[in-house]
């Protein structure tokens, strides 16, 4: 019976006694033997046995599973001594005498190649520095590796950009390691993928060749510092052409880690007959990809955070901006009590409104809209439709009229998805008459003075949404105590914690309750109930609210 000693990627190392006729393995709490290594898959690789002998075999992971350094196609027969690696972890099966086939400290990968954690070996330096007795050659050593990571932090403490860091990170690692060729890699995005972000050559010639998918995966991915004494005659990077082509025999790398993850790696390079990478040489990496991954982060979190600045003071601009195309004051109508207001979900707002005084008094016209999206663009869109509104108003075109000719231009000089529904009616204060149009936009409310509610729906589609939104117009009227209601769906689409809608019933009878307050009022019992519907959730959408309501005959 074979009994297990695992080095997990996180945690102590345990023994575990191979039992039953299978072992399944991986990161799942429902796992056989579940280990605590985020590069692990959920079930990523099975230990069975056939008679007496027993076989291991990938379940098909991400990153495979190595039998003494070969990645396994097929079962493979286990044996005392053997070692398994499956991502950051090491399995190995014990000999007779409980023993491993490696007393190391160091993978090896095969003769020529070495793969340590570079968590593992940031830890052991420090150990290391901090013993009590060493030898005279060790604490030189030390010595120089703090002199020299001294040294880096001093260099890279300045305030500069991403670009010249990643080159002046380069320019330390040529000096304390003289290499031929170096790169860093960085991770594109949190989809996978990376980028070389800076190169740096004794010749000045950059080439793409650093790049290895093999290298990458086992480095980066995993978090393991590399030595490749001679690339030529490891069986890994038999595929990597453009990397034996171009002569290049020994490599060292190390992961750009911090608290969050891996950011990417630096790699160095050298032709054997110039020079041989080392194991202090990794170690000595390994220490300056450690002070440059802080270094990283830092930078781009100083640029995170000056993009967000420079957002903000744009958002600001745009609010101001957008805020004189709101009225700032509603003209007074003789026999009639109005007000309008509006809310923005994101700082600038995809809603507008409008209520203009025409023909000397004649008429007056009430306008809500809102466009599709939100934000920044939203907010673009809502200038274009003011600035389109604007003509057919002021010359006093019927809002039939005004919803088909903006809805043409509006067409012609957007892309399909962006759109607007809006609402006009026409207002002739002495008879109370309005003419409405509803282009594709919520149903406006007229709540009567006895409490009954009707709803002025779509008339025609939203405008710019078609090149013909084939609008109609609708007429009713507001008797004494009558109110006319619009608003955007930022209020009835508002959620509670359960996701569930605010609605138009809940607004409808909120309104009809209310319906005699003076409109600022009326305003508060609508912003209550609907803060008390939502329960602190986050309004999505931009909130607009304009009534009108008739006090004489």
């Amino acid at each position: 019976m074979f009994r297990l000693r695992i080095v997990p990627a996180h945690g102590d190392p345990f023994e575990h006694q191979l039992e039953g006729e299978s072992v399944v393995i991986g990161r799942s709490s429902s796992a056989d033997l579940a280990l605590a290594d985020r590069f692990l898959s959920r079930r990523h690789a099975r230990l069975f046995n056939e008679g007496e002998l027993w076989f291991a075999e990938d379940l098909g992971s991400r990153n495979g599973t190595l039998v003494n350094g070969t990645a396994i196609q097929e079962p493979t027969r286990l044996q005392p001594g053997d070692e398994l690696r499956l991502s950051g972890s090491v399995i190995s099966i014990l000999t007779e005498d409980g023993k491993t086939k490696s007393t190391t400290a160091s993978s090896d990968l095969g003769t020529h190649t070495v793969f340590r954690k570079a968590s593992e070996l940031i830890e052991s330096q420090t150990t290391s520095a901090t013993a009590g007795l060493q030898a005279p050659e060790e604490v030189r050593r030390q010595t120089e590796r703090l002199k020299m990571l001294n040294d880096v932090h001093r260099a890279l403490a300045r305030s500069i950009d991403l670009s010249e860091l990643l080159q002046m990170i380069l320019v330390r690692a040529f000096d304390h390691l003289e290499p031929e060729e170096g790169a860093i890699f960085l991770k594109k995005d949190e989809n996978g993928g990376y980028n070389r972000a800076a190169a740096r050559s004794v010749a000045g010639i950059e080439s793409d060749y650093l790049y290895s998918e093999t290298l990458v995966n086992e480095v980066a991915e995993k978090g393991l510092a590399a030595l490749v004494l001679d690339v030529e005659t490891d069986e890994r990077f038999a595929a990597a052409e453009s990397i034996l082509s171009s002569g290049v025999r020994s490599l060292v790398a190390a992961p750009l880690l911090d608290a969050e993850g891996a950011l990417g790696m630096i790699v160095l390079n050298s032709r054997v007959h110039k020079r041989q990478f080392n194991e202090e040489d990794m170690e000595l990496l390994v220490s300056l990809a450690s002070v440059a991954a802080m270094r990283i982060r830092n930078v781009a979190l100083a640029v995170e955070a000056a993009e967000r600045r420079r957002m903000e003071e744009e958002l600001k601009l745009a609010r101001q901006i957008q805020v004189t195309l709101l009225p700032s004051q509603l003209p007074e109508v003789d026999g009639y009590e109005i007000r309008g207001g509006n809310i923005p979900s994101r700082g600038v707002s995809g809603d507008y409104y409008r209520v203009v005084d025409r023909n000397d008094g004649a008429e007056c016209l009430f306008i809500i809209a809102d466009v599709s999206g939100k934000g920044i663009a939203a907010s673009l869109l809502t200038a274009s439709l003011e600035a389109l509104m604007a003509g057919p108003i002021e010359v006093g075109q019927p809002a039939e009229e005004i919803c088909s000719k903006v809805c043409r231009r509006l067409f012609a000089r957007t892309p399909p998805a962006k759109y607007a529904t809006s609402f006009l009616a026409v207002l002739e204060p002495k008879t109370g008459e309005i003419t409405y149009t509803n282009a594709g936009h919520n149903p406006a409310l007229i709540v009567r003075a006895d409490g009954k509610v009707e709803e002025l729906g779509p008339t025609g589609l939203p405008i710019g949404l078609m090149e013909d939104g084939n609008y109609t117009e609708g007429k009713t009227k507001l008797g004494p105590g009558d109110l006319l209601v619009l608003y955007t769906d930022g209020i009835t689409e508002a959620t509670d914690p359960e996701d569930e809608e605010y609605g138009l019933e809940r607004l409808t009878a909120v309104c009809k309750k209310h319906r005699k307050k003076p409109l600022d009022e009326l305003a508060n019992e609508i912003d209550a109930d609907l803060d008390g519907f939502a329960q602190g959730v986050p309004y999505a959408d931009d909130r607009t609210l304009v009534m009108a309501r008739r006090t004489k005959k």
